[in-house]
């Protein structure tokens, strides 16, 4: 894949977010059949949707794509049909609703909930812990990838590399917790009926309209000083997170697959702000003390194991600050990456 030196609009945008790579590709001919994608109305579903249907087109495997949401805004249902992925409207907590879904070997489970849940925790539990119970029933038989987060971890100290797979689960706030029910629920179905499933960590996806550096470029064109007591993040482009989720397709098992989606880079607020503020010529200024803990992952298993990442930050800085400097369009969704008190 070619790269260019910047994005030009959203269609071009687009249209990268949904390339996939040869290794999703190739998962889709070794788990081969339809596949569902629920909760495909999100900030990476519709990329995600229009991914599996150019991987099967490449892949020459007969399956459909089905997106299945709420669809509160019309233009996403119309925008998937037009690339050739079928949408079902539907409230995934309707259990009725649910059973009607077409069967499929192959589910995505993208559905949930992060923004907006201090004050209404109740329906925060219900997507991310109840659904999953309700999902894995209607499609015990299927493949189930999963997506979950990787605030499940907690704060970990700097300079270790990053949370891994086997570490426990320390989740701050109630909805990292609930995020941990929503693993444990796609593990105990996993185990106790034979699904086989794959459990994602991610952390963070980043594309120009969303995600921290998107974030972080707008604070600093803005001149607004930049706090760094959350000192370093990770990003993964979120063309390579979706490339992930197509393959861990194939990689799916019983008990579950868990892997972290993260880059390989450990990002300092502080450098990745002078960077940009560089990058579109203007001043940048700080404000509190760097803390000695963080949110990082370590990706390296999911790395070796679904592919390496097809774009890094030293490519994701100068294509930030480009679409920020020229206006580019922004889905206005912070993502609140500096809380360290759980709270969204």
């Amino acid at each position: 894949m070619e790269l260019p030196t910047s994005i030009r609009d959203v269609p071009h945008l687009e249209d990268l977010l949904s390339e996939p790579s040869a290794a999703a590709v190739d998962a889709l001919r070794r788990a081969p059949g339809d596949i569902v994608v629920l909760g495909v109305a999100g900030k990476m579903g519709p990329t995600l949707a229009r991914m599996a249907k150019r991987a099967v087109d490449a892949a020459g495997v007969a399956a459909r794509v089905i997106g299945v949401s709420r669809f509160s805004s019309a233009q996403h249902h119309q925008a998937l049909e037009r690339c050739g992925v079928e949408t079902i409207r539907c409230d995934l907590l309707d259990e009725a609703a649910l059973s009607r879904l077409p069967d499929a070997p192959n589910v995505i489970f993208m559905a949930g909930r992060k923004f907006g849940s201090t004050g209404d925790e109740s329906y925060t539990w219900a997507m991310n812990a109840h659904l999953p119970a309700l999902v894995c029933r209607r499609y015990a038989a299927s493949r189930i990838v999963a997506f979950s987060t990787g605030n499940v971890y907690g704060l970990t100290p700097l300079g270790r590399g990053g949370s891994r797979e086997e570490d426990p689960l320390q989740p701050v706030g109630e909805y990292a917790m609930s995020c941990v029910g929503r693993e444990r629920m796609f593990e105990h179905f996993s185990r106790s009926r034979g699904t086989s499933v794959a459990i994602l960590r991610l952390n963070y996806a980043s594309e120009m309209r969303y995600g921290v550096l998107t974030d972080l470029a707008r604070r600093v064109l803005q001149r607004e000083p930049i706090d760094v007591t959350m000192g370093y993040f990770n990003v993964i482009w979120q063309a390579d997170a979706n490339a992930m989720a197509l393959t861990a397709l194939a990689h799916t098992s019983s008990p579950p697959l868990v892997v972290n989606l993260a880059g390989g880079e450990e990002l300092s607020v502080h450098e990745v702000c002078t960077e940009l503020a560089t990058l579109m010529g203007v001043d940048v200024s700080f404000v509190g003390q760097e803390a000695a803990e963080a949110l990082l992952s370590n990706g390296s298993r999911a790395r070796a194991l679904l592919g390496e990442p097809r774009v890094d930050a030293r490519r994701l800085l100068p294509w930030t600050a480009d679409w920020t400097l020229r206006g580019g369009a922004s889905l206005d969704k912070p993502t609140h990456f500096e809380s360290r008190t759980g709270r969204f």
